[in-house]
């Protein structure tokens, strides 16, 4: 089978929440950058190998902000990552500049401050959802509701100083803002409500700041006159949006990795502390969220793989197929937590490297582990092919029932 001239549209039809669609293999093999049509109907380019992706993810020719916004193709109709971001004459600098005032809220240090925390949490997480489950007559309870979403809901509103009594209407907003399934104008609208939501929990804090995230770019806001008002509250609904997102569709397809397959999940639980590890990093290479992959246009000319990419074409990395290639890992498409590959692109790579990769990691490992600890004839209380998936750019299930 060979790939056909015209451009294909995104996303590509997959048989489940977890496999890619075949298709991916066929493109990495004769096509690793390929012209695709966006699910909002614009050209674009699509990047499946690993050796390419890696490196544009490093390149700073290509960016998140365009020449002429006005003219960018868009990926879809969400306002997160849906278009271009950012201004394309300072973008650059103002990435360096928002990191380096990012990177000690998500050191080493105040993660191993927060781990007592997590795993106080997931503790008390776990006894609910034997409560819930004692309750229920088939035995069955929400790992989703009780677990994946609330554990990475309440750890990042601690690190940014966020109330988490708040955090059903800034869950909905989140949803509103991710769903390509909608409407753009109600994605952009929740945008809108979500940056007043943020400028009136600024506000407040302003009066008393804390040891917080939040309370650090406000700080930092009123010091530096090029950190604009405007720009820090976007940053702020950015790390609170991606701050939760992410993770609990992590949790939601590790827990389904390895309770389909389940040898890898009994080797878990016969050494939690010796597997914890490799197999969160297995469920980083192979659980990237979202069927399209990275925004990027390119700020000037260049070439890749043979293909011309121009200045201003829009450019998918799509971390799912890199993460897959056969040329790189071994029984690429096979959940393995024991394989020799370790290294992949799930947070990422160069300049953009996910500034929240430790904190990702660990709350993986402390889920995971005690899960595998205290409920290890867990397993699903339904068909995989009959949960329902997230119609946003993260993707996931919106549910996952089990039992043990």
């Amino acid at each position: 089978m060979s790939v056909a001239a015209a451009p294909r549209r995104l996303p590509f039809e997959r048989p489940n929440v977890l496999d890619l669609a075949p298709l991916y293999e066929i493109l990495r093999r004769e096509a690793p950058v390929t012209p695709v049509t966006t699910p909002v109907g614009d050209p674009a380019w699509l990047v499946t190998r690993f050796d390419e992706v890696r490196a544009l993810l490093g390149d700073k020719r290509l960016g998140r902000s365009h020449p002429e916004p006005e003219q960018a193709s868009r990926i879809s109709t969400a306002a997160v990552q849906g278009g271009p971001m950012g201004d394309y004459e300072t973008e650059e600098a103002d990435h360096t500049r928002l990191r380096r005032l990012l990177t000690p809220a998500f050191s080493a240090k105040r993660m191993r401050a927060l781990t007592e925390y997590m795993q106080a949490l997931v503790d008390g997480y776990i006894d609910r959802l034997e409560t819930e489950q004692a309750a229920d007559p088939d035995g069955v309870a929400d790992l989703h509701a009780g677990l994946a979403l609330t554990l990475p809901v309440a750890v990042i509103c601690r690190l940014l100083g966020v109330p988490e009594s708040d955090r059903e209407h800034f869950r909905s907003l989140s949803y509103r803002m991710a769903n390509y399934a909608s409407s753009g104008d109600d994605a952009y609208q929740a945008w809108n409500e979500f940056n007043g939501y943020m400028r009136g929990l600024v506000e407040t804090k302003r009066a008393e700041l804390r040891e917080d995230v939040i309370s650090d770019l406000v700080r930092a806001q009123e010091e530096d006159e090029e950190f604009d008002y405007d720009e820090m509250i976007s940053l702020c609904v950015g790390l609170l949006f991606a701050g939760h997102e992410t993770t609990a569709n992590r949790i939601g397809l590790g827990t389904l990795f390895l309770l389909t397959q389940r040898e890898h999940w009994e080797d878990l639980t016969a050494d939690p502390a010796g597997r914890i590890d490799s197999t969160v990093e297995e469920i980083m290479r192979l659980g990237a969220p979202g069927d399209l992959g990275l925004l990027r246009y390119a700020h000037t000319d260049l070439d890749i793989a043979g293909v011309t990419i121009l200045r201003g074409d829009a450019v998918i990395l799509s971390i799912n197929a890199a993460n897959r290639d056969r040329s790189v890992y071994s029984d690429a498409e096979a959940f393995a937590p024991d394989r020799e590959e370790r290294s992949h692109l799930g947070f990422g790579h160069g300049p953009h490297f996910c500034i929240g990769a430790s904190l990702a990691r660990t709350e993986l490992r402390i889920v995971f582990a005690a899960l595998a600890q205290r409920l290890p004839s867990l397993r699903l209380a339904r068909n995989m092919n009959d949960l329902e998936v997230c119609t946003t750019i993260t993707g996931g299930v919106t549910e996952l029932p089990v039992t043990w």
